[in-house]
């Protein structure tokens, strides 16, 4: 979730059955200065061992930043590849075991507050310690903010479309050049895929883990609907939009049988059958195509991407997210500033970190994805970085032409997500298993719990 960003609800089991466990992976870091005045901090989100590339990247940087900071000590803290599996973060924020400096997505704000791990950074956050600040989003910066408080730094953004493998395309004699704009276009299109046979799936999609949540909710957006009302009380979803989103579902599950018969997808599952070239269709971020190639074996050359379809036209809006950094409460100055730095370098600096170009062209990790979305229209890091990326790009541009031509009104998360899309994926995963599903029960289950939800929140 890249990409998925809250789970209160689920803080107390989670931590009763993992705690002995991470009491064991404690991540506490040693004491801001240490012998010779260097200052320690622990970092989460180094790649995993099976990430070569990206891995080899993230040391060479810690190399590099130490030596550029002789005075600070980086260590750092694989929580897989996700970053945030959301159960997971959960337990972490419930047992304590957090990052000094930890990786979270844009609606984990409320989550980290309530779990008492957030660290005001407010007065840290500065062009001295954040060069680039200035340029960098102020609609991304609010996300991480609460009362006129920052409790975390955005490091990417995104929005998402419909992504497709243009090989099952030219295979089913489809246009790879002017993908589905409207819902009925792509549930004819996955009719022609899923006759290819060989086990793929037209059209695929999440419901477990959150994930079926978080798809709801940008399906949802392209019908025009919101999850929420708009002060964030009350559930907003069981009407006409949030039932077309599940009819057409159902009718491309069941009706066309066109989205194979394995289901409760989460993110891993179904980017592993993308991988394998089973998968004609399904809705993402650009980045999901880096983890098809760098993750699950696939090819550049086979995917590209369009527009969030809408119902019968443009879509209404489509969800648009990110991920960022927070502070565990309690660190002192010395570690805050240095935990800022070390944000500054791996992921704000055109040229270094994630916007070393020049380092991913030659590696099998594209330049050239139109995103991130993070520095302001016309600032002077938007214009770098957009010159590193045209200058070094090593993946076809023109299978996101269609995608960047046609912008959709992005919309952000709703309020809890995390704790709302768990209860949304029952109403996904209801209706992509169950050829009898109820739509109308389905979305009136996921209404009440909802409700209940955020009224225990409220």
């Amino acid at each position: 979730m890249s990409v998925p960003q809250h789970r209160k609800v689920l803080a107390a089991t989670l931590a009763a059955g993992l705690g002995l466990g991470l009491a064991a992976c404690s991540t506490k870091s040693d004491n801001s200065a240490g012998a010779g005045g260097k200052v320690t901090i622990t970092v989460d989100c180094q790649p995993v061992g099976a990430q070569k590339e990206l891995l080899k990247n993230w040391n060479d940087d810690v190399a590099e930043f130490q030596r550029q900071n002789p005075t600070i000590v980086v260590k750092s803290v694989s929580v897989g590849e996700q970053c945030n599996n959301p159960p997971d973060f959960t337990a972490r924020l419930a047992g304590g075991t957090v990052t000094d400096v930890f990786y979270g997505y844009m609606t984990d704000l409320q989550q980290v507050l309530d779990s008492g791990q957030a660290m005001d950074i407010t007065g840290y956050a500065t062009k001295d310690t954040l060069p680039t600040w200035d340029s960098v989003d102020p609609a991304l910066k609010e996300v991480f903010t609460d009362g006129g408080k920052l409790y975390g730094v955005p490091v990417k953004n995104y929005s998402m479309g419909l992504i497709y493998n243009k090989a099952l395309f030219q295979r089913a004699g489809l246009d790879v050049t002017n993908p589905p704009r409207t819902w009925p276009e792509v549930r004819a299109a996955a009719k022609k895929i899923s006759a290819l046979g060989g086990g793929v799936a037209g059209y695929s999609e999440y419901s477990a883990g959150n994930t079926g949540g978080w798809h709801f909710t940008s399906l949802l957006y392209s019908q025009g609907g919101q999850v929420l009302t708009a002060d964030g009380k009350k559930a907003d979803f069981n009407n006409a939009s949030g039932k077309q989103v599940l009819q057409n579902l159902k009718d491309m599950r069941y009706g066309d049988n066109s989205m194979g018969s394995r289901q409760l997808l989460q993110w891993g599952d179904l980017l592993t059958n993308a991988g394998a070239g089973k998968v004609g269709m399904f809705i993402g971020a650009p980045d999901a195509t880096q983890a098809i190639v760098s993750q699950f074996q696939g090819r550049y050359q086979d995917w590209a991407m369009g527009p969030l379809p809408g119902q019968d036209g443009p879509a209404k809006a489509t969800l648009g997210g990110g991920e960022g950094y927070f502070f565990k409460k309690g660190l002192s100055p010395e570690q805050v500033k240095a935990g800022l730095k070390w944000i500054a370098y791996q992921k704000l600096t055109p040229g270094k970190g994630q916007f070393d170009y020049v380092r991913a062209k030659p590696q099998n990790y594209p330049v050239g994805l139109p995103q991130p979305l993070l520095f302001t229209n016309g600032s002077d890091a938007q214009k770098q970085e957009l010159e590193l990326r045209k200058a070094n790009a090593n993946v076809d541009t023109t299978n996101y032409a269609v995608f960047e031509a046609n912008p959709v009104p992005i919309k952000g998360e709703p309020r809890n997500a995390q704790a709302v899309y768990a209860v949304l994926d029952a109403a996904m995963s209801g209706v992509l298993t169950n050829p009898n599903a109820n739509i109308d029960v389905l979305l009136k289950t996921a209404e009440d719990k909802v409700n209940q939800l955020l009224a225990a929140g409220s």
